[in-house]
């Protein structure tokens, strides 16, 4: 029985033990299994690219795969849209766990991508401190400014270890010393594994300077540069295929607008060839003529000048300014109407600007210039007969005869929607006036609005504004809201003062106000097919506005007039929207044609990209009509604008494939930082050890310096560079100085332009009296700009400047230096040459006090101060004589009143003041008349009057010096 009981026994130790194994198992294949399902819920990039839901064209999905793969940089070329790409990064990361940062957006872009996000994952910054903290904790997305972003990093107010990651936007301005730079740099430091992607769609930026890809990712902390120009094969392949219809019209300029253009050319290469025959040593090879007619020429050449500008001769300067006028007179001539561009041009003829310029208005071309303005304008009878722009009647034939032929062919039945492409406002303005009212009656406004002398009208002229005048009779049968304030056909306008004052009014309400959008109809009647069978008047207004567009409701204005053509003005980008603007009419108007009144390079290729989304068969694809004027300016500053697009990107190509970039630059690794400079470093600990003479090293100097920085002054580059160079920035609103370096150390820091304002308002007298009263050693930091000449040039140089605003700097300067001797200014070239003197004057110093700083100059007592004097009263008895810092607490508050002070004894004040010297000196300045020298009668009649004031109830001393002056006079 012992042995088949331990048989047993042994039998259920088996079967129990791997019972246990059993459910150790079951337990590890469930922990699998859910880990596997966690796993199977997270989508790689390529499964996410597979949705239905998100469409992008196929170099946009590579776009997308390489930022999420690796951070970087990525630079694309205007016009291929990377706002996609990043819509779908933001909803890849758009979840409650997730943090995402997105900086340095413009307003527009910022209202874009929230209102393609879920609302629920976007939030918008709070007001407070308190509840920006809340906000951070709830994830999402966050588009914050990074003047907020920094101080709240600074503050730790924001978790930085739980930030997933931050987007930069225009990220070709990143520069070393900015706030975004900072920003990065703070959230680098203490977040190892969050990412940081960079966009921008500016290539042109990074060939301005040194090694500007390099330095930009540097302060972005990425290691990859993602480029995609235009010629991309991946870009040609997406586009090529689903190209649209283009037709190029070549519009011929007027014999006098290519003659003004000659004279202008010749002129500006005048110009060009005088500033380099001035400025031999400079590098001016930037400046060309082909240069000086592109858009961002005085950019560049400002830039590139500002450093010696102080060098450079009187006329160099000139001829700068020159150029500039030059070119805005070629625009106008090319893009304006006749009666503008005269105008234009008789502001330059007046004998002030002749004194003033660099000499090009004595020239011969400049008086053939004037002259053909003229005749643009008046005939040779000296009536008045504007020439009309070219490109209008090449856009009345494309929209009553060409468009209508397409749609015949094409065997449209629907109603055309044609969209006008323009560069600005005013062009916009200018067309609309044109379709809706007729070229003679737009030129006559614009004549009375700009003041140019109508006098007598030309026949053929006072014609076209009869015909003008009066609709036919079909036109105003359709009309539903018939156009205000037409012409009548009985007479000529001039001819009545009521029609001239009526133009006027017009002009004045409308000619200033340029609106970026318009929306047009035809007002034929609907059943004589509009577009189709009408045999249109060339010189008739048939079209009217859709007022639905005034609140930017494209659907609306559709739905009003259903059954009629829509023509829609619209600029290439405008102030609410940006470059999307384009984008947002192409989705809501779906066009069947394009006309490009003016040439732009980003709205063609966002109408290739937009074809290429549609993916529609040749025959249902958007003509698009290019008008332009063939081989003059215009078309050379859209080449020249190609060139230099492809040049930049060469460049950048270039620098990719030579550029070394060390592991340890995405800031992942502490070998980055090298952001820090260790203040605990043997080098500091020799140095201090031999000072003390092998003494010990104090604990103390091992610390991070601090810097108290106002709050106000994080909109500059300071706090940046600070923080660079190792300070730790402790941001405070503080109401005395802007930096605090030591308990005896504020310092009030002024650019030129705030030093002059400054100094003109009396507002830097109250801060340096601030500063004197509370600390040993006040400063006044007066810093330039890093880019321009470290000398007070322009309009604050002094020994050009004949004006007694600008005159006064120096003696009013030398007036505060004399009222505080305490005192001290400092002249910085640079912020950065700021930061090295900050880290310099803290060596072997105390830190600040945060707390001390933050009450000094409130309205309560700082530690330790227990009585809190009126700062005036405390300010005038400093002055008085025997009175000084060491006795003047002991006077406030013992002496009681002005009044009790000047019944006491001279005892009684060596009491108070506590020195037998000191109270004598007190006493006689109360009590002894000090009387002017006898020659002085002003001096004794001011007495006399001061006697005659006070009266008899007044102290002894003015009695006694009146009396006194009225014996003398005996």
């Amino acid at each position: 029985m012992s042995d088949s009981g331990a048989e047993n026994a042994e039998t259920a130790a088996e079967q129990e033990l791997p019972a246990e194994v059993d459910t150790a198992k079951l337990l590890e294949t469930s922990t699998a299994i859910q880990e596997d399902e966690d796993l199977a819920n997270i989508v790689t990039a390529e499964e996410y690219l597979m949705c239905k839901d998100v469409v992008l064209l196929e170099y946009e999905k590579q776009m997308f795969l390489d930022q999420v793969q690796a951070d970087g940089l990525l630079v694309c070329a205007k016009g291929l849209s990377y706002e996609r790409v990043l819509i779908n990064i933001l909803k890849a990361y758009s979840d409650s766990g997730n943090l995402v940062l997105v900086i340095n957006s413009s307003d527009w872009e910022e209202q874009y991508y929230k209102s393609k996000m879920e609302a629920k994952y976007v939030h918008d910054v709070a007001n407070t401190a308190t509840e920006r903290e809340r906000v951070y904790l709830e994830g999402g997305l966050q588009f914050i400014s990074t003047r907020i972003l920094v101080v709240d990093l600074l503050k730790q107010r924001i978790p930085i270890e739980l930030i997933s990651g931050i987007v930069v936007l225009r990220a070709h301005t990143i520069i070393e010393s900015c706030q975004e730079a900072f920003a990065l740099r703070l959230y680098r430091q203490k977040n190892k594994t969050g990412f940081i992607k960079a966009f921008s769609s500016s290539p042109e930026a990074f060939t301005i300077g040194y090694s500007h890809v390099e330095r930009t990712m540097r302060n972005l902390f990425v290691k990859h540069l993602y480029i995609w120009p235009r010629f991309h094969a991946t870009v040609r392949g997406a586009l090529q295929p689903w190209q649209t219809q283009t037709i190029e019209l070549h519009v011929p300029l007027s014999q006098t607008m290519t003659s003004i253009q000659t004279h202008i050319l010749d002129i500006m290469n005048f110009l060009v060839r005088e500033i380099k025959r001035i400025n031999r040593t400079v590098d001016m090879e930037a400046v060309t003529v082909e240069n000086c007619v592109t858009k961002k020429f005085h950019k560049i050449l400002q830039a590139q000048l500002d450093c010696i500008w102080h060098q450079l001769n009187s006329q160099t300067k000139l001829i700068v300014a020159d150029l500039k006028i030059l070119r805005s007179l070629m625009i106008s001539t090319m893009y304006h109407d006749s009666v503008s561009a005269y105008a234009l041009m008789k502001r330059y003829r007046s004998t002030e600007y002749a004194l003033s310029n660099s000499g090009w208005t004595l020239l011969d071309a400049a008086e053939q210039i004037f002259k053909l303005s003229r005749q643009r304008v008046f005939n040779g009878q000296q009536e008045f007969e504007p020439e009309p722009c070219p490109k209008w009647q090449a856009l009345t034939d494309l929209l009553t005869q060409d468009i209508p032929g397409d749609m015949r062919r094409c065997r449209r039945t629907e109603q055309p929607k044609v969209l006008i492409l323009c560069q600005d406002a005013r062009t916009c303005h200018q067309l609309k006036q044109y379709l809706t009212q007729g070229g003679p009656r737009f030129l006559l406004q614009q004549a009375l609005h700009h003041e140019v002398p109508v006098g007598k009208l030309s026949d053929k002229y006072a014609k076209e504004s009869q015909a003008k005048g009066a609709p036919t009779k079909g036109e105003a049968a359709a009309k539903k809201e018939p156009l205000k304030e037409e012409l009548s056909g009985s007479q000529p306008p001039p001819a009545g003062m009521d029609e001239l004052a009526q133009l006027l009014s017009e002009s004045e309400t409308e000619g200033q106000h340029f609106e970026e959008s318009y929306m047009l109809t035809m007002t034929q009647p609907v059943e004589q097919e509009p577009l189709l069978d009408i045999k249109p008047d060339p010189d008739a207004s048939i079209f009217e506005t859709i007022p639905e567009l005034e609140q930017f409701d494209v659907t609306a204005a559709l739905a009003t007039v259903p059954h009629q053509p829509y023509i829609c003005l619209q600029t290439f980008k405008t102030e609410r929207e940006g470059s999307m603007a384009l984008e947002r009419m192409l989705e809501q108007l779906q066009p069947h044609y394009v006309v490009m009144y003016n040439t732009n390079v980003t709205a063609i290729r966002q109408l290739e990209v937009f074809e290429a989304r549609r993916r529609l068969p040749p025959a249902d694809r958007m003509r698009v009509y290019f008008l332009i004027h063939a081989r003059t300016v215009e078309e050379q500053a859209y080449l020249t604008s190609l060139r230099r697009e492809k040049a930049a990107f060469e460049l950048i190509i270039d620098t990719k494939s030579k550029m070394v970039i060390p592991e340890y630059q995405d800031g992942k690794t502490d070998e980055a930082f090298l952001l820090f400079k260790s203040y605990d470093d043997e080098l500091t600990a020799e140095n201090a050890k031999s000072r003390q003479a092998g003494g010990q090293v104090p604990q103390a100097s091992r610390e991070t310096p601090k810097v108290i920085v106002d709050m106000r002054e994080f909109r500059s580059d300071l706090p940046c560079l600070i923080h660079k160079r190792g300070l730790e920035v402790l941001p405070l609103t503080i109401t005395i100085g802007d930096y605090i370096l030591t308990p005896d150390i504020c310092v009030e820091r002024k650019s030129i332009s705030d030093l002059i304002g400054s100094l003109n308002s009396g507002r830097l007298y109250n801060q340096c009296v601030q500063m004197q009263r509370h600390y040993a050693k006040p400063i006044l930091l007066i810093e330039f700009d890093q880019n321009k000449p470290f000398h007070l040039q322009g309009k604050f140089m002094l020994s050009q400047q004949t004006s007694m605003a600008n005159a006064d700097i120096v003696q009013k300067l030398q007036l505060l230096t004399l009222h505080f001797p305490k005192l001290r200014l400092i002249w910085s070239p640079s912020p950065y040459a700021t930061a090295q003197l900050f880290e310099e004057l803290k060596l072997g110093k105390p830190e600040p006090d945060p707390q001390k700083a933050v009450a000094l100059g409130s309205d309560e007592p700082t530690a330790g101060e227990q009585l809190h004097f009126n700062s005036s009263i405390y300010d005038f008895l400093l002055r008085l004589p025997g009175v000084h810092t060491r006795n003047i607490h002991g006077l406030l508050r013992k002496g009681g009143s002005l009044r009790q002070l000047l019944l006491r004894s001279q005892k009684e004040l060596e009491e108070l003041v506590q020195s037998q010297e000191s109270a004598k000196l007190l006493y006689d300045i109360l009590h002894v008349a000090h009387l002017p020298e006898k020659d002085e009668v002003a001096g004794s009649t001011a007495l006399l009057a001061a006697g005659k004031q006070f009266g008899a109830g007044s102290h002894n001393r003015f009695r006694k010096a009146a009396a006194e002056s009225r014996r003398g006079r005996r």
